[in-house]
């Protein structure tokens, strides 16, 4: 089975293919100014040619359905659902911090935490056991401060994504390591998907939602004085 992965929910716009679990193509960048606009569907392409298929061949799609950034995650899921709605083919959807654990598991950690920097001392984060990658505790927003994930400080735990450079600078955990070199990837979406898929996991294409987990805040625009 041939599918294509969109992951938008953060500075990573990344797109893969996979046949059944074999990835065949992975395109992805980093970029400081959120280029999803610009570059998922020139992805899209780049990885089909790539992977040497057309994109009638795809046959599911998977999205990183967030949390993270709300304008990433809006491209990403209309992008998803059109292919879906032309191709008449299922989407599934997997939380984009499960991405972000897979390449920590069975490392030797107890628990794997991804931290997506929101505004702030904010993330989004949730706790995945280190071994089986089981969520241990659910998605959150997450306000940081001293006693944050405090109840790890006598376990073995790894902080991932860009929010660790801030958690670093504050959390007191003396068994802690940090990576904040990850972000949420298309390629790390396979297992998940595949085990979504087989379950029959299938998002109804005309009313799905992007994880937002927070209300959009935009800025105003300051009126003009007389």
């Amino acid at each position: 089975m041939k599918i294509l992965y969109l992951e938008t929910s953060s500075k990573n716009c990344s797109v893969a293919i996979s046949d059944n679990e074999e990835l065949l193509c992975l395109t992805e960048e980093v970029s400081e100014n959120y280029k999803q606009s610009e570059s998922l569907h020139t992805f899209v392409e780049w990885a089909l040619e790539g992977a040497g298929i057309s994109m009638k061949e795809i046959e599911a799609v998977s999205l990183g359905k967030g949390p993270g950034s709300y304008t990433g995650l809006r491209i990403g899921a209309s992008s998803a659902k059109g292919f879906c709605y032309g191709l008449k083919i299922p989407l599934v959807a997997v939380n984009s911090l499960e991405s972000m654990i897979e390449p920590f598991l069975r490392q030797n950690y107890d628990f794997v935490i991804p931290l997506i920097d929101a505004r702030r001392m904010e993330v989004y984060t949730a706790v995945y056991d280190g071994s089986t990658g089981e969520e241990v505790s659910s998605t959150e927003a997450k306000v940081l401060d001293e006693t944050s994930f405090e109840e790890f400080k006598d376990k073995k735990v790894i902080f991932v994504g860009d929010g660790a450079k801030k958690a670093q600078e504050i959390l007191r955990l003396p068994n802690a390591d940090y990576n904040d070199t990850i972000y949420p990837s298309a390629q790390y979406l396979i297992n998940k998907s595949l085990e979504k898929i087989g379950n029959k996991e299938f998002e109804d294409i005309a009313y799905f939602e992007p994880f937002y987990l927070k209300d959009f805040h935009g800025v105003k625009k300051k009126k003009s004085e007389d």
